[in-house]
This record gives C-alpha cells, sequence and structure tokens, in this order.
C-alpha cells in the first residue's frame, strides 16, 4: 500500500519553465504535489460529512480509494445545505424547453421534488446500492431524479436521449438496472423522440428491468404495460415530503457513466461519492471562479460526463443558479443561445469547439443582436479549441473582455485537470492551449518509452499520481480498467491523448492517440461503429476512421468489404448508414462510405487506420512494412479515387 506522500516524485515540476511567475497559482500547485494528503483534506472539510475520513487516501496502484471512512452525501451538498441558509429562496435551475417554455426552480422547491422523487423511489423497492438508468431529455426531472439516487443511495446511470434500444440494453445488462426513467418524448428541432417506444425495446431486451417510470414531457399517448410501467404524476400523488439522506461511504458508488473505448463494448466508467465531490467543487472553484451571483449554462447533455460534474454536481453543490436547456441549438432560429443569455443574465458561458465553428459558419450578425454584457467568463470543453474558433467565440460571443478557459479533461477523470484557473490567479492565454494543470494534478508528456520529453516534442500525455476525482474502476470488469489506462505505462494513468508543451511550459492537448473518434464532442470507439457496420447482411468487415471536419470537429469515414457475390449499390450505402443510426444513434452517421475489396493490416490481424485516416484525408500514407498485403493499400486508393469522382460528377455532393 502506498500514500500519495510516499510516492516519488518524478521529472520536471509543470512549474518549470516559466517566464513569468504566477505566485498565487504556482504556491497552491507546489503544496498540492509537496503534500497532497494534506492539500486535500482541507480541500474536503469546504463539504460537509457526516463522519469525517481515517486516511485521506488509500493507494494500491491502481487502484485508489480516497476519504476512506468517510460517510457523506451528494444530494446534500447539493441541495440541503443550501436550504438551511438564505439560499433557499435562490434560484437553482432555469429551465427553457425547446418550444419556448420555462420553469424556475430555486432551491426549496428543488429540495421539496428530490425529496418527493426519492419516496417515489423507495416505494418502488429502490434501495442503496441498486442500479437506476435514467433516459430522459433536458428537462428538469433528470437532474431531480439524479439527486435523489443520490440521496437514498442508489447508483444512476444516465444513458444520453439519442441513443438507440440496443445501446441502452447494452447498458441496461451490464449494470443489471432494475429500473428505468424515461418520458413519453423528447422535443428536438420541433420534432417528438418517441423515448417510451425506445426504451421499451431496451426494456425488452433487458431481464433485469422490473419497472418503467414515465415522466410526461410531451402529452402525446403511449403504450403502458400494465404493472411495469408506471406515471410519474401518479407515484409523486403518493410520495413522501421528506427522506432522510442517506450517508454514504466515500468510496461508494455515485454513478456509472459508459464512454467508448478503442476495442469491444463501452466502458461503464464509475466514479465514488467522496473523491469525486471534493475534486469538483474545488475544481469548479478554481476554473470558472463561482460566485454567489453567478448564472452558470453549461451547454453539454447531461448524458455526457461534462453534463454530470458541469450542470449537476459541480455548480449545484457551490449553490449556484444554473441553465438547463432542452433544445437544439439554432432551433427555431440560429440565435437561440444568444437569445437565452440575454434573457437570464448567464454570466459563465460553458460549450463546445464544435458548437462555436457552427455558429461562426452562421456569421457574427447574430450574437450582435442581443445583449450579452452579463457574460465574465467563456469555456471550452470537448475537444481541443482551434485557435480561430477560439478568437471568434473571445470576440464577438466575450466581447473582447471575457477570458476563456479552455479545458482538457475526460469521462475518466471526473473533472477538469488542465486548464486556465481565474479562481485562483489569471494567467495570460494563448488561443488553443489548455494552459497548465490545476492543483494536485501532475501531467506530463511522455515518449512511447514513457521518459518525460524536452519541450517542444509531442508526446503521449500522462497523469503521474492519483487524483480525488479519478475513477475508481470499471464497472463489472477490473482487468479492463487495468489494461485500458495503467498498462501502457505502468503505473502512471495514461489518457490516450497526444500533448506538447511550449517553450513557456503551456501545454496544447493534439487529439486522440487511440482509436477513439470524437464526433461533435462524442468519443465514438471504432469497434463500437464497425460492429454496427459488420451486422449489416452484406457486410463482411468494415473499419472506421475519421477526417477533419470544420463543424464536428471529426467526420465518420467508413470502410467496408462486402460479402462475396455482393455488388457495391447505393442502396447498400443508404442501409448501412440507417443502421449505424440504429445501432448507436444518428451522430454515427459515417460522412463517408467506401468499398474495398480488401483493407490494410498488419500481420498480427489489426487494422491499420493511420493508412485508412490518411487516405480519407489524401497525406501522405509513411510506412507499410508491417503490412500482411500492401497491395490492400491501393484497393482503399481505388475506392477512394473512384468515390472522389462520383461526387464531383455529381456537382460536389457527398455521396452517402
Amino acid at each position: 500500500m502506498q500514500t500519495l506522500g510516499d510516492a516519488e516524485i518524478t521529472g520536471r515540476s509543470s512549474l518549470e519553465h516559466r517566464v513569468w511567475p504566477h505566485k498565487r497559482y504556482d504556491e497552491m500547485y507546489r503544496r498540492s504535489l509537496e503534500d497532497p494528503e494534506r492539500f486535500w483534506a482541507e480541500e474536503a472539510r469546504r463539504l460537509d460529512w457526516y463522519e469525517t475520513w481515517d486516511r485521506v487516501l488509500q493507494w494500491q496502484p491502481p487502484y485508489a480509494s480516497w476519504f476512506v471512512g468517510g460517510k457523506l452525501n451528494a444530494c446534500y451538498q447539493c441541495v440541503d445545505r443550501h436550504v438551511k441558509t438564505w439560499r433557499k429562496s435562490k434560484v437553482a435551475i432555469y429551465w427553457e424547453g425547446e418550444l419556448g417554455e420555462t420553469r424556475v426552480l430555486s432551491y426549496s422547491t428543488l429540495f421539496r421534488e428530490v425529496n418527493r422523487f426519492a419516496s417515489a423511489l423507495q416505494k418502488l423497492g429502490v434501495e442503496k446500492g441498486d442500479r437506476v438508468a435514467l433516459y430522459l431529455p433536458m428537462i428538469p426531472e433528470l437532474p431531480i431524479f439524479m439527486l435523489a439516487c443520490a440521496r437514498i443511495g442508489a447508483v444512476h446511470t444516465v444513458i444520453f436521449s439519442g441513443f438507440s434500444a440496443k445501446a441502452i440494453a447494452d447498458r441496461l445488462n451490464d449494470t443489471q438496472a432494475k429500473l428505468i426513467i424515461t418520458a413519453d418524448g423528447a422535443y428536438r428541432r420541433g420534432k417528438i423522440l418517441p423515448l417510451k417506444g425506445i426504451a421499451d425495446e431496451a426494456a425488452d431486451l433487458s431481464p433485469s428491468v422490473d419497472k418503467i417510470i414515465v415522466v410526461r414531457r410531451t402529452g402525446q399517448p403511449v403504450p403502458m404495460t400494465e404493472k411495469r410501467d408506471l406515471e410519474l404524476g401518479s407515484l409523486l400523488d403518493e410520495a413522501d415530503k421528506f427522506v432522510k439522506p442517506e450517508p454514504m461511504e466515500s468510496t461508494h458508488p455515485l454513478y456509472i457513466l459508459y464512454t467508448s473505448g478503442t476495442t469491444g463494448k463501452p466502458k461503464g466508467v464509475i466514479h465514488s461519492t467522496g473523491g469525486y465531490l471534493v475534486y469538483n467543487h474545488s475544481a469548479y472553484k478554481w476554473v470558472f471562479n463561482i460566485k454567489e451571483e453567478s448564472v452558470y449554462w453549461c451547454t453539454a447533455d447531461v448524458g455526457w460526463v461534462t453534463g454530470h460534474s458541469s450542470i449537476v454536481y459541480a455548480p449545484l453543490s457551490h449553490g449556484a443558479a444554473i441553465v438547463l436547456y432542452e433544445g437544439a441549438p439554432d432551433y427555431p432560429a440560429v440565435d437561440r443561445w444568444w437569445d437565452i443569455i440575454e434573457k437570464y443574465g448567464v454570466t459563465i458561458f460553458y460549450t463546445s469547439p464544435t458548437a462555436i465553428r457552427m455558429f461562426m459558419r452562421y456569421g457574427e450578425e447574430w450574437p450582435a443582436k442581443h445583449d450579452l454584457s452579463t457574460l465574465e467568463l467563456l469555456g471550452s470543453v470537448g475537444e481541443p479549441i482551434n485557435p480561430e474558433a477560439w478568437q471568434w467565440f473571445y470576440k464577438y460571443i466575450g466581447g473582447e473582455r471575457c477570458p476563456i478557459v479552455d479545458t482538457w479533461w475526460q469521462t475518466e477523470t471526473g473533472g477538469i485537470m488542465i486548464s486556465p484557473s481565474p479562481g485562483i490567479e489569471p494567467i495570460p492565454l494563448k488561443p488553443g492551449s489548455a494552459t497548465f494543470p490545476l492543483p494536485g494534478i501532475d501531467a506530463a508528456v511522455v515518449s512511447a518509452e514513457g521518459e518525460e520529453l524536452p519541450l517542444g516534442q509531442k508526446g503521449y500525455l500522462v497523469i503521474r499520481r492519483p487524483w480525488p476525482g479519478m475513477l475508481p474502476g470499471i464497472y463489472g470488469d477490473p482487468e479492463r480498467y487495468k489494461e485500458s489506462y495503467w498498462s501502457r505505462f505502468p503505473g502512471v494513468y495514461y489518457t490516450g491523448d497526444f500533448a506538447i508543451r511550449d517553450e513557456d511550459g503551456y501545454f496544447w492537448i493534439l487529439g486522440r492517440a487511440d482509436e477513439v473518434l470524437k464526433v461533435a464532442g462524442h468519443r465514438l470507439g471504432t469497434a463500437e461503429l464497425e460492429d454496427a457496420a459488420v451486422s449489416h447482411p452484406a457486410v463482411a468487415e468494415a473499419a472506421a476512421a475519421a477526417k477533419p471536419d470544420p463543424v464536428k470537429g471529426e467526420a465518420i469515414v467508413l470502410f467496408v468489404t462486402l460479402k462475396e457475390g455482393i455488388a457495391p449499390s447505393d442502396t447498400i450505402k443508404k442501409e448501412l448508414v440507417a443502421q449505424l443510426r440504429k445501432s448507436i444513434g444518428p451522430v454515427a452517421t459515417p460522412e463517408e462510405i467506401y468499398f474495398t475489396r480488401s483493407l490494410p493490416k498488419t500481420r498480427s490481424g489489426k487494422i491499420m487506420r493511420r493508412i485508412l485516416k490518411a487516405i480519407a484525408m489524401g497525406q501522405e500514407i509513411g510506412d507499410v512494412t508491417t503490412l500482411e498485403d500492401e497491395a490492400s493499400v491501393e484497393e482503399v486508393k481505388k475506392a477512394h479515387e473512384a468515390l472522389k469522382e462520383a461526387i464531383e460528377g455529381a456537382g460536389g455532393k457527398a455521396a452517402r
């Protein structure tokens, strides 16, 4: 067993190679590495605990248990402790529906609703440790149910409302969830998505599901299975007004959230209660400088980790007012977001580079129609932001007065890891750079051999010490946890990203080093895409790659080998698009599909996606000496050229 205090510090500190000193940040960062257990104990005391911990960290690499022996409750941190103060009358949630409806929930209203929802769950037999699946649109009931689960010690798993029945069933079966909470439907660009029908299909594939709770959002009629399906309204009629928060062990899982990996099924990332809450409470104060008067809007979907941390647990633990928006960013007009900022007086605005690039395409005249003067700070999340988008965001949304916190983190890290930290001390910003690690984060850029690289050299981004927000494991699969994050560089957390540090020590994140595509901020594993394509009866083999996209960041390119005797056709292309959309969701729609008789593979049978990506982008292929059959490269090139000619012949329209 090893503690942080026992861990050896190797390599250069992130404080080195600095042209200018940042006194407050430097002092805090140095203290966090020199005496980390004392540092995190001080941060943990900012929360309310039923029982304090026996030890700050139990570190048995690669497993970390934080604040061992301590007990607290996540719902209490986000709700109860605020209603005991003047914040009981403060706005907790401003909600805006896509159709223009609004709801405003104070902290006292949130307290009342969370208790009623928790009581409804208890009366259905949900107990501490049970897994509950949430398949809901962006309505207040989603964070309320998350907090209700946390209140009684149930473990929630939120499933993105754009996923298909099969993708949902995979997650239900992995967690053995006994309950699905869904809605009759969801609005998206004026259309109604049939969430209840999709949930029914998933439940039919999931033996563990015993009940489905239905939230009324659209009012459309939906089938209700007797004894299984229950109306939320009816349950709340019988609910108690107060449920005592369950004191939870700090190490008890708070939630499970699925993220795509490079191979196999999506990974069920676990986040524990104490370490996750402590880390996010601190990180969001450092990064966003949240104040009592802040109106905080993160545009992410709660179905992703950004929504968990940046919409629910971190801002509500601070007693902030949050904005929750249901609909599309450009519906019914392309200035919808700017209208919302003006309407609610948003002070902190946190969004993705994909969205920023989309609005750049529409032009600066749209934000110019609105008063955005309440904005004090802007944030970027989900992928590296290119300098052009950074400058546009700074000028036309922030009015050249708002700093931009370009944040790097992952589902697995639980919270922001590398970012400017104006809540500690303002520092000069560089468009496109995530700047420096937050206190307690020992980040480094290393070679393939694990040696720390000099400034200016591209390498692998790693984290050399445990931190409180880290995942304690993958649900039901400890070996995959070790293999995915700790085997590449033994004893060091491997992020899967490339990075470089410039001459001033600033970190620049350069994208994924593994085989995960980042489409519009969503991580999609190549294996998941390929499995969906191969399920088509005409497909023998498939490989997914990506090419840069000016709006989405990356676009999916699919290379397909058909079964013997089946000829390529536009019909098969259309069916493949439908297959991926059905199996995974609309985000998995391929931009281009190439038919080829063979795929470039190594002698061990591994598809060389590097080559496929280079061909799709028209780049040099490089070394092919490890290929089993170099002729396969020419085959793929021919398919690519044939499609290019077809596109040009059709007047430049993309072939799908």
